[in-house]
């Protein structure tokens, strides 16, 4: 693919959501088998959970299904949207191999939700959808977030940052 081929490709359509716990600390896991290690370092495989918006549907739904396939999680309340999308590309390697050069990356809508379940509710192991996202969680502090994340995607996560920060810890 040359570099107009992929500058041509669309943006695939996408949910964010970063998941705040009663103390402002953020749900991220560790991706399973994202496929992506050769593109970051150790360390930065941490995400909060995301997902496409299927054709029709409402992104704050898109959201809930999101949150609740890749963590389980229903105990949930949406205290905020970001202003904006937000858009990355994917390196261009991935998306060949992955994608099969259907996109170029993604642009996001992201939301802030509140977590008012006790933390067994939050199951990885067995996501409803039957595909494992994250192999492993944690609740981190916000501004760590951008530290943690694969480097393509860190200036969008500056962004959900500044976004939420008077939500967070």
């Amino acid at each position: 693919m040359t570099p107009e081929e992929f500058q041509a490709l669309p943006y695939r359509p996408c949910v964010g959501i970063m998941l705040l716990n009663r103390n402002g600390l953020v749900w991220i896991g560790r991706r399973a088998n994202e496929g992506l290690v050769e593109h970051t370092a150790p360390g930065h495989e941490w995400q909060m959970p995301q997902g496409g918006i299927d054709p029709g549907e409402d992104p704050v739904e898109a959201a809930k299904r999101e949150l609740w396939e890749e963590t389980n999680v229903r105990t949930a309340t949406l205290i905020a949207e970001a202003p904006d999308w937000y858009a990355y590309d994917i390196p261009r390697t991935v998306v060949g191999e992955r994608w099969r050069n259907k996109w170029r990356g993604q642009t996001q809508k992201w939301f802030a939700f509140r977590f008012e379940g006790e933390e067994n509710e939050i199951d990885i192991l067995n996501p409803p959808a039957g595909e494992r996202e994250f192999a492993e969680w944690k609740w981190e502090r916000m501004d760590r977030l951008p530290e943690l994340i694969i480097p393509f995607k860190r200036p969008v996560y500056e962004k959900v940052v500044e976004a939420f920060r008077p939500l967070g810890a």
